[in-house]
């Protein structure tokens, strides 16, 4: 019998860092489905074993508390002791205030795998453009040395940036993988992501895209 129990009164939340790795690989390993399913609730759901198990997809309880342990070790989930309500609304109304808080400077943009982007906080018109359709080539040159990128070095992350001479970035493009949708964060400065923002950025758009439908 697992060592580990549940605390009775809590709701399942992802952490930033757990809403940043549910949609940041393509990888489709169990706890980056638990958090994808995690994310998928009109709002969280109450921490019980029924609950944990349907979420995690594994019938025996102990595994399932072993996983949980795993995803709070890497600080991916929260036990929050209040519902939370998943956002409500259309995504040009809830996205721009939630991007500008993911950003040090409020220069920040949310564009599409073919190189639009979707809304925008901070960048005129023309640069948002630019931006966009730059992400979408970054995509193109990263599926082309993939290869090399992770089998040859190790290096998983899908994110690129132009740095400066202290390695800073000054703009960097971040992909969110929605099922088959491929997002890009493009920001100036130093990215935000650990904010409660982000996760709910996250959240609307795993709703909207996998729940509800393109």
């Amino acid at each position: 019998m697992s060592k580990f129990k549940l605390i009775d009164g809590l709701y399942l939340y992802p952490t930033p860092a757990g809403a940043y790795y549910a949609v940041s690989g393509l990888e489709t390993d169990l706890p980056r489905r638990f958090l994808i399913k995690l994310l998928l609730q009109e709002q969280t759901p109450e921490l019980t074993m029924a609950q944990l198990q349907a979420l995690m997809e594994i019938e025996d309880e102990d595994k399932a508390l072993q996983q949980l342990q795993y995803c709070q070790q890497l600080g991916w989930v929260q036990g929050v002791n209040q519902v939370i309500q998943s956002p409500q609304g259309a995504l040009e109304e809830i996205l721009p205030d939630l991007l500008n808080k993911i950003s040090g400077n409020g220069k920040v943009l949310l564009a599409d795998e073919q190189g639009f982007y979707l809304v925008c906080s901070g960048f005129p018109h023309e640069v948002a453009e630019e931006l966009s359709a730059l992400s979408a080539e970054l995509a193109t040159v990263h599926k082309r040395r993939s290869g090399l990128l992770i089998n040859n070095m190790g290096i998983t992350s899908h994110a690129w940036a132009i740095v400066d001479a202290f390695g800073n970035s000054q703009i960097g493009c971040w992909p969110l993988f929605i099922g088959d949708h491929r997002f890009v964060l493009a920001i100036s400065g130093v990215p935000h992501f650990n904010q409660a923002e982000f996760v709910t950025l996250v959240w609307t758009l795993v709703i909207r895209y996998l729940k509800r439908g393109n």
